[in-house]
């Protein structure tokens, strides 16, 4: 059964530049279509959603655009907050976040808090989160506590989100082909869906033909069926 779909939303700046708009414009836009994709998710029964907000190479980007994006998670974080929490969403967030300044990093503990005991759907949001830098802080963790013997399930525990399982389905918007360092552990064995569209313009049909095309695999965990 597949219980967890990752979005790597790309695409945002392209909308924008197509419409002869502001790349921060195509972010703003983007963002309100996290609120529609989850409700998708959630009425197909899937459990857990992960979603790439914003990387640890982001940061490369111009320095104007870096600004609006934490400006737009700082205000849009408590808009999802104040609609998901009456639908049952609970919200969790992946990332080295105490480097996003206080006041983001206090939020996102709040709504973590607030919503912890919703059962509905999970939403991870991972910002300033690196697939590799996850790896390197579950090392730096598991060395502080002076562990001597160690395997996957024990590594597993080191992570941001232990408690989320590996996504089934990752599903990356806007044409480009590459997980550009998102999950790097969790993605070992999922399945990766690729679709032109932009973010923004992802519609709930983008989303039932990713399930269908995911439907016809055959996961076999390097094993034999």
């Amino acid at each position: 059964m597949l219980k967890h779909i990752a979005f790597i939303m790309d695409g945002n700046g392209r909308w924008a530049q197509k419409r002869n708009k502001p790349r921060m414009y195509g972010h703003y836009v983007g963002a309100y279509k996290i609120e529609e994709v989850v409700r998708w998710c959630a009425k197909r029964g899937v459990k857990y959603t992960t979603f790439y907000a914003f990387s640890t190479e982001n940061w490369k980007r111009p320095k104007g655009e870096v600004n609006f994006i934490f400006g737009l998670l700082q205000s849009k974080i408590s808009e999802f907050y104040e609609r998901m929490n009456k639908e049952g969403v609970k919200l969790v967030f992946s990332g080295r976040l105490e480097e996003l300044g206080k006041n983001i990093y206090n939020i996102c503990k709040e709504y973590e808090e607030k919503t912890k005991n919703n059962e509905k759907i999970v939403v991870n949001m991972a910002i300033n989160y690196g697939g590799r830098a996850e790896i390197v802080d579950a090392v730096k963790k598991f060395l502080e506590q002076r562990q001597k013997e160690i395997d996957e399930e024990t590594f597993r525990k080191f992570l941001y989100r232990p408690e989320v399982p590996d996504p089934d389905l990752i599903i990356r918007t806007s044409g480009e082909m590459r997980l550009s360092n998102f999950l790097t552990w969790q993605s070992a064995y999922s399945e990766l869906y690729f679709t032109d569209v932009l973010w923004p313009d992802f519609s709930e049909d983008d989303l039932q033909k990713a399930l269908e095309d995911y439907e016809k695999r055959n996961r076999k965990f390097g094993g034999i069926k």
